[in-house]
This record gives structure tokens, C-alpha cells and sequence, in this order.
């Protein structure tokens, strides 16, 4: 009796789909603003290259990439919001005369 290793079939996933999806994740854990922008810069690029991909190999990672997208966004704009509302209360109380 011949005993086959069975092969599982290789995913073509796209790395920076996992880039994106990582980085998405870590932009809400330790790197804030940096990890976010690393999320959406190689998210756009990995479903640039995933639509880009030939038909007789494609490649798969989109839900990553759309993950790490919108990781990356929600992170950046509650970012900025934060940094918003920081400055306006340092500013509107030193105008108001809050100490």
C-alpha cells in the first residue's frame, strides 16, 4: 500500500492584504496614527493588485485588505477628532479662562 502526502491546495493570498489587516489591527493597540496610515496605503494597494490579478491566478485577500482599510480609516479619523478636541480645549480654555 502507497501512502500520498496530501497537498493542501497553496493559497495566493496577497501579502499586503496581510500587511494592511495587521497594521489595522496594531493601529488600534500600539501604533496609532502610524499603523493606520500603513493600513490604508497597503490596503488600497493590495485591492489594486488583487483586481489587477489574472483570471487563471487569481489572487485572494480582499476581506483583509478591506479589513485593514477600514481599521485604518475608523483609527485615523477618531484620531484626528481626538487631536481636534484636544486643541480646542487647550485653546478655548485658555481664551475662556479655564485653567
Amino acid at each position: 500500500m502507497s501512502y500520498h502526502a496530501s497537498q493542501s491546495p497553496v493559497s495566493n493570498s496577497n501579502s499586503l492584504a496581510v500587511v494592511s489587516l495587521v497594521f489595522g489591527i496594531l493601529a488600534w493597540c500600539v501604533l496609532p496614527i502610524v499603523g493606520a496610515i500603513v493600513a490604508i496605503v497597503c490596503g488600497h494597494l493590495a485591492r489594486g493588485e488583487i483586481r489587477r490579478a489574472p483570471p487563471d491566478a487569481p489572487l485572494e485577500g480582499s476581506g483583509m485588505a478591506l479589513a485593514g482599510l477600514v481599521l485604518g480609516y475608523v483609527q485615523l479619523v477618531f484620531g484626528v477628532l481626538a487631536m481636534l478636541l484636544v486643541f480646542g480645549l487647550i485653546f478655548l480654555g485658555f481664551h475662556t479662562g479655564w485653567h
